[in-house]
């Protein structure tokens, strides 16, 4: 591969520009650490650490046009023109990406100023994907094939009644199949399918970004201002920066026991919803119904996005359940994305410290609504476990 399979900034998911816009404005001068987590074990051909960094290097060529500008412009007026000027002037720098290899290990690490680093993980990703089937020599299934699978699968989600995203940018077999699924899904879900994470193929395809934030947002706040207050300045600074729109929140980053705790009824009321992306989808919905009725909401007027992990019979599963007692919404990645007859990657890239304006670095956390599966350092885990009451 003699170029990076990346060719446009906005190649990316949303989430990453509506954090950076907030970063940009609220901690300019905040650091961040992210490492790669092969959680697949999936083994890398000899050179594959080469082929990353050159694929890496690519990058740096890529800017914000002003067709791009364009769009952002009037597809996201909550963006403000002062970061649509910075990102017309932001480049990547791959001197913030370090890759090594070991024998079949292969090693990333991001670090340098959040606001730029925040860019990295999910094109990382991408090209680590699309590098591994292709240095490995996997044959995926035809482009035609790629068509029929995405329609049938799009025909099927619509019988059921509901809308769905395709969330699928950082763990997808490579862009040529990303960008076919995504086209089949526009030209035939039309009653169904709302949109794409990925920015420049909702342009491209003329449908809509889909997104708000990520755990790392809560995480840093958690480094910044302490685990309990991190949901609560989340969610504050938040709604600072957007004023009531991308009015999504998600509420697993130190467990939504913990995050319903915080969210009192003026968040209730002012976020449109929230995010499911881990733990039992089903307790979680009785959560949240619970949880808006004891503030004298109706749930009827609020919305849960599922984004863990999702298939057909899952969505079946959760939209039955809720049906009539909340609106409800899905974001699918990996299963629209990469279902090639191949195996999906298992792999991850997360925030692992932060370096706010002031103090040290600062290892960042998740305390999962998956039983025993939080991720980061094990003594700050244990601490915020402590701190916030947590037993699991």
């Amino acid at each position: 591969m003699a170029k990076s399979p990346i060719f446009s900034i906005l190649d990316n998911d949303f989430y990453k520009f509506t954090m950076q816009h907030a970063v940009v404005q609220l901690f300019p001068r905040a650091k961040a650490k992210y490492q790669f987590i092969n959680r697949g074990k999936h083994p890398f051909p000899d050179g594959f650490g080469e082929l990353l960094k050159k694929a890496v290097k690519e990058m740096e060529g890529l800017k914000l046009s002003k067709e791009e500008k364009n769009y952002l412009e009037n597809t996201c007026p909550y963006l403000t023109p002062t970061y649509l000027d910075f990102l017309q002037g932001y480049r990547y720098d791959s001197n913030e990406v370090e890759v090594s290899q070991k024998g079949s290990e292969l090693s990333v690490r991001v670090s340098g100023l959040w606001y730029r680093t925040i860019m990295w993980e999910v094109p990382i990703m991408s090209l680590i994907c699309e590098l591994y089937y292709e240095t490995g020599g996997q044959q995926r299934i035809s482009d035609e094939d790629v068509i029929i699978t995405a329609r049938d699968k799009i025909s099927k989600y619509s019988t059921l009644g509901i809308s769905l995203a395709e969330f699928g940018t950082r763990r997808r077999h490579s862009y040529q199949v990303h960008d076919l699924t995504t086209k089949t899904l526009v030209e035939s879900g039309k009653s169904t399918f709302i949109g794409t994470s990925n920015v420049h193929l909702a342009m491209k395809h003329q449908t809509k970004p889909i997104g708000t934030h990520a755990h790392e947002w809560f995480m840093f706040h958690g480094a910044k201002f302490g685990f309990k207050m991190a949901n609560l300045l989340g969610l504050e600074n938040w709604s600072d920066v957007y004023r009531g729109d991308l009015g999504i929140a998600l509420s697993d980053t130190y467990t939504s026991e913990v995050f319903f705790s915080q969210f009192d009824k003026k968040f209730s009321k002012l976020f449109d919803g929230v995010r499911h992306d881990s733990g039992d989808p089903l307790e979680f919905a009785d959560m949240t119904i619970q949880h808006y009725e004891n503030n004298g909401i109706d749930p009827k007027t609020k919305t849960i996005i599922f984004s863990d992990g999702l298939n057909y019979e899952k969505v079946e599963r959760i939209a039955k359940y809720c049906r009539d007692r909340i609106r409800i919404s899905f974001g699918v990645g990996t299963s629209l994305t990469n279902d090639v007859g191949l195996k999906p990657m298992n792999i991850v890239i997360k925030m692992i410290e932060a370096l706010p304006e002031e103090g040290a670095w600062t290892p960042v956390i998740k305390l999962s609504d998956e039983k025993n599966k939080h991720t980061g350092d094990l003594e700050t885990i244990e601490l915020a476990k402590k701190l916030l009451d947590i037993n699991s």
